[in-house]
């Protein structure tokens, strides 16, 4: 089979490797699409690993099946977690899923960016989720990055409207913007650097952009009556977006840290003034199995449109330019790639 082998940014390279043979409880999924997520192109967290076949927003199909794993059929439409929790250890019990060790360790053989992907048992237990009639391949590609949005606005406490200023316009922006209208929130605001961007927040129901240049605090306060945002969510990795926040949140407000910065960034926090205005300060990573339930049936739904965020539909051949394309983060918002023949999509 053919897998897209990441090297660096600028070097993927399509290589053949064997199909993975499965083994007890396992399942085989020929992989129809498979989205590039921007942490595919975070080099600094990648390059020490490389080379490795990334890719973990997919969806597929189950062509072989192990007689353990008798909840599936083959032919069945999944989307396939990549890392999923124990639901055991003290973590898990807690609810915080995604600080689970086994969280940290699981994933597919070899990943997204192939034909075909071997699913460990653990995983077949409890992270493949049969997709819904009308949910297609390309809608199921989101399924992974919208379960983490719900994660994030789920922990945050969004209620209906509330004002939501999010920094950062790329795929995780645009989903917190989306999810947050469909949940009810009041004004949302959406910043970036780029001016392709702020029109697809436009477009995707925003209810204005201001660039990222600008005294951001001071712009969003007016646009909202006079009043900070309630919730502000960081979605991009500069230290400066990070500042903003700081500056943007109303007194008993909540800073929601969804983008990671460079390796060995600190931020500076007003302690005293947080602790008298009660504000939080809270990240999320990632996503548990019951995310993803929510985010299929939002998908399923129509509440969050997610097929008009696809600006990239490219063949495997492609992946190269298909990074080059999310890397630069220019008019690329998302970048699907097709193992397989175009008739299959």
């Amino acid at each position: 089979m053919r897998v897209a082998v990441y090297y660096n940014n600028h070097d993927i390279r399509v290589e053949e490797r064997p199909v993975p043979p499965i083994g007890p409880g396992e399942l085989l999924v020929k992989v129809m699409a498979s989205g590039i997520c921007g942490s595919d192109v975070m080099e600094w967290y990648r390059i020490k690993k490389a080379p490795l076949v990334l890719g973990h927003e997919i969806s597929g199909v189950i062509v072989e099946k192990d007689a353990a794993a008798e909840r599936y059929r083959i032919g069945d439409r999944v989307f396939v977690s990549h890392h999923i929790p124990c639901n055991t250890c003290l973590y898990c019990l807690k609810g915080n899923h995604t600080a689970c060790e086994t969280l940290h360790t699981t994933n597919y053989d070899p990943g997204g960016f192939s034909e075909y992907l071997r699913v460990p048992a653990l995983n077949a237990d409890r992270g493949v989720f049969i997709l819904p009639d009308g949910v297609s391949f390309d809608q199921a590609v989101f399924v992974e990055p919208l379960a983490c949005i719900v994660r994030g606005q789920r922990l945050a406490g969004l209620q209906p409207a509330q004002s939501v200023l999010i920094l950062g316009s790329g795929i995780s922006g645009l989903l917190h913007l989306m999810l947050a209208k469909a949940l009810g929130a009041g004004r949302v605001v959406t910043t970036d650097v780029s001016e392709h961007r702020l029109r697809a927040a436009m477009g995707l129901g925003a209810d204005a952009t201001i660039h990222a240049s600008e005294d951001v605090p001071a712009r969003f306060t007016a646009l909202n009556g006079g009043r900070p945002a309630d919730l502000v969510i960081v979605c991009a990795g500069a230290l400066s977006a990070y500042r903003q926040a700081l500056l943007s949140v109303d007194r008993g407000g909540t800073i929601l840290c969804f983008a990671p910065t460079d390796p060995g960034i600190e931020l500076p926090v007003p302690v005293n003034d947080f602790w008298r205005n009660e504000i939080r300060v809270l990240p999320s990573y990632g996503n548990a199995p019951h995310d993803a339930v929510v985010a299929i049936e939002l998908i399923r739904s129509g509440r969050v449109p997610v097929e008009k965020m696809i600006t990239h539909r490219l063949s495997l051949a492609e992946a190269g330019l298909g990074f080059k394309l999310v890397a630069e983060a220019g008019e690329a918002v998302k970048v699907i790639l097709y193992p397989h023949a175009v008739d299959e999509k």
